[in-house]
């Protein structure tokens, strides 16, 4: 099935999604219509054009592909379900989610992956092919984000990285130690890149790209420093 939003509202267009029989769906014309994908079941959602905010947000059992940038919180609180972003995303992408993963091909807003969490099987992943502004991984508490810079321009993130974190996992692709990180935050060299080869293959899969030179790389690894004070409020230690 082929949906244009040309003229549509995000109500209409969410409620043509949701009752639509097909499985596959493609969105042509899409200019800011927002939660692109909330609450639709089982489907696979093709989407042309510049998504509004919160595409993605609560998503199950749903996959979207974009073709163009996204605007903020996308993916805001999903709990399964892939978003393939071919372009960059605004701020606070992957905000809360509880599941499921998030490519960008390009560069990310501030606050990626604010307040991420885990449980049992549930980890959230987050991959950005480029750069990520502020903030990344505020507050994070379980999950893992990747950032790759394509570019090689040194430290892929903005400042304040961690700021809060007290739970999952950041790994940057870069020969320069993050400097001025957080008390609350632990760095070290990445020993084998087996640990991100999947998450590598994959990115490199969604936007036909050869993953040699990322697996050949330098990374850091950022968690959580086990003795720092918001770990304490969070967990019985």
């Amino acid at each position: 099935m082929v949906i244009s939003a040309n003229g549509l509202s995000f109500i209409q267009l969410n409620q043509t999604i949701k009752q639509s029989p097909d499985k596959e769906i493609t969105i042509t014309n899409v200019l800011g219509q927002r939660y692109i994908g909330s609450g639709a079941v089982n489907k696979k959602l093709r989407v042309e054009g510049t998504p509004g905010n919160a595409i993605g947000a609560y998503l199950n059992t749903c996959d979207i592909e974009v073709f163009g940038n996204v605007q903020d919180a996308t993916g805001d609180t999903m709990n399964n379900g892939t978003i393939v972003i071919h372009g960059n995303s605004g701020d606070t992408t992957g905000y809360a989610m509880r599941g499921g993963c998030i490519y960008v091909e390009g560069n990310a807003g501030y606050r990626v992956g604010i307040h991420m969490k885990e449980y049992k099987e549930h980890k959230p992943v987050i991959v950005i092919g480029k750069q990520a502004g502020d903030f990344l991984g505020e507050y994070q508490a379980g999950g893992i984000i990747l950032v790759l810079d394509s570019e090689d321009t040194g430290v892929p993130a903005g400042d304040y990285i961690g700021t809060g974190m007290h739970g999952g996992v950041m790994y940057l692709r870069t020969k320069t130690m993050p400097q001025n990180l957080p008390p609350q935050v632990s760095c070290e060299t990445l020993e084998s890149v087996s640990e991100i080869e999947q998450l590598i293959h994959n990115y490199c899969t969604y936007f036909n790209c050869k993953p040699d030179k990322y697996l050949k790389s330098t990374y850091y690894k950022l968690t959580p420093n086990s003795k720092n004070p918001y770990k304490q409020l969070y967990t019985n230690n």
